[in-house]
């Protein structure tokens, strides 16, 4: 199963931490994991997305949850299902269908700009 959610990470101490995204594509027993500073807007312009470590698959089903040791919390955003329409997730360029309550398209990383463009 191919699942997708889009959290959003806010920080209690800003001297610490920045608020932000994190894009997690569910791949085996993990997620894949990306930092965004903003949503990409359907056929807007490109995003800065920034690769960060593995999370757990409990990430995908989790609403709200204060992190461990001071570091904020999270809120889902979105998620769905997620289709790949070239490459594997793992690589530095790909391109994914997203099917989400909110965010519908096809998703474009390429290094680390990232785009969501209408589904053909």
């Amino acid at each position: 199963m191919n699942r997708w959610v889009l959290l959003k990470h806010t920080a209690t101490v800003s001297s610490l931490f920045e608020d932000h995204f994190d894009f997690l594509l569910e791949n085996g027993p993990y997620c894949l994991t990306w930092k965004l500073y903003e949503i990409p807007k359907l056929n807007g312009s490109l995003v800065t997305i920034k690769k960060q470590s593995i999370h757990r698959l409990f990430w995908l089903t989790a609403d709200q949850q204060e992190l461990s040791r001071g570091r904020g919390y999270v809120k889902r955003v979105d998620y769905g299902k997620y289709f790949i329409l070239e490459n594997r997730i793992s690589e530095e360029n790909f391109s994914l269908e997203l099917t989400g309550n909110s965010i519908i398209g096809i998703f474009r990383k390429q290094n680390d700009l990232c785009q969501l463009c209408e589904s053909i």
